[in-house]
């Protein structure tokens, strides 16, 4: 019975991680694709003019 419990642990993980990778998968794409490239694109503009503008503060 020792093997039933050093087997249990890593088929658990197994099924939660491969349970994840079904999710992230299948919520890929669909209706909501545009919105949240748009949030992305908005983010990634807003940090790279956060980078690009100048410092006010004496410096």
């Amino acid at each position: 019975m020792d093997y039933v419990s050093a087997l249990v642990p890593p088929v658990v993980m197994a099924a939660f991680f491969i349970g994840l990778v079904v999710t992230i998968v299948k919520s890929q794409g669909g209706p909501n694709k545009a919105k949240e490239d748009a949030a992305v694109d908005a983010a990634i503009s807003r940090a790279e003019a956060a980078r690009q503008a100048p410092r006010t503060d004496g410096v």
